[in-house]
């Protein structure tokens, strides 16, 4: 189908997608020169061929221009077209200047990509004010959803759940995951005061006393609100809850706090982690028919 290319670190999700989809691999060189600069080299015929470049997007700064440079070689290698495949696709958060003077750093984060690579496909983009990656992306844009495979989980893994969301705009996302879970759900109402500080209102906990509480979102960084949920739920007289996240952007130290809450720490592996029990490579190697060329 392709020649499947990992960026450092994705080596493990490009192995699997290659046999998913019964791909070859080939391999990209990257390394430091003593000033720091980066050098890069595709290692693989690619001429007339397809090529699926895999790079989650964690820590954007770090990996973008080692990114475009091993796009470029594969351009310049004779690829027919770049399928990128980036399970967490950062830098949705600003989409638009609340402030005079900055960057609406989402729009122009999808000019770049775009001048590299001719598709792309990701896991549960955050979207906050967007509609679909349409809004951002000029080139085909796809996402696929773990909701599924979240909600398979906790029926699996969790006697009596109760899903528990992180805010009002999650509602539709959990009820989904409630619904392939087969149990009851609610929301949290958040506040956001800043990059730490989070407010939440807890809906009637009380009435989910016999139940075990999961407590969902899509993307844990700072875990301010997992770890504020966390507090309330036990507060309210229930059992530790589960923590179940899409892309894990957290600190060990975050990850430590969360487990002395929590009865335990789930994530998908769109993220490489050490909690990524849940595979990404499936639900994108079903919708890699969707974005081939």
């Amino acid at each position: 189908m392709a020649i499947v290319f990992a960026m450092p670190g994705n080596e493990g999700l490009a192995d699997e997608l290659a046999a998913l989809t019964a791909s070859g691999t080939g391999t990209i060189e990257c390394r430091r020169f003593p000033d720091g600069e980066s050098y890069v080299r595709v290692r693989g015929e690619v001429r007339n061929e397809n090529v699926l470049l895999v790079c989650t997007l964690a820590r954007p700064d770090e990996k973008f221009l080692s990114l475009a440079f091993a796009a470029r070689a594969l351009r310049s290698a004779g690829a027919a077209s770049i399928i990128l495949v980036a399970p967490y696709l950062a830098y949705l958060r600003q989409d638009r200047r609340f402030n005079a003077g900055e960057a609406v750093s989402s729009l122009i984060f999808a000019d770049l990509i775009g001048r590299e690579v001719d598709r792309l496909i990701t896991v549960d983009p955050h979207l906050h004010r967007y509609a679909s990656l349409r809004e951002v992306y000029s080139i085909p844009a796809v996402a696929v959803h773990a909701s599924g495979l979240i909600g398979t989980w906790v029926r699996d893994h969790v006697a009596s759940p109760v899903v528990l969301g992180p805010d009002e705009e999650s509602a539709q996302w959990v009820e989904e995951i409630a619904r392939e879970a087969c149990c009851p759900w609610a929301v949290f109402r958040k506040e956001r005061h800043g990059d730490r500080d989070v407010r939440l209102t807890a809906p009637a906990l009380g009435q989910y006393l016999k139940r075990t509480p999961v407590v969902v979102d899509d993307i844990v960084s700072s875990g301010s609100t997992m770890i504020e949920a966390a507090k309330m739920i036990a507060a309210a007289g229930l059992q530790p809850p589960h923590c179940v996240a899409v892309h894990a952007l957290f600190t060990r130290e975050t990850a430590a706090e969360l487990h002395g809450l929590t009865e335990s720490l789930v994530t998908t592996d769109s993220v490489p982690n050490k909690y990524g029990q849940l595979k990404v490579a499936p639900l994108i190697a079903e919708r890699l028919t969707t974005v081939s060329a």
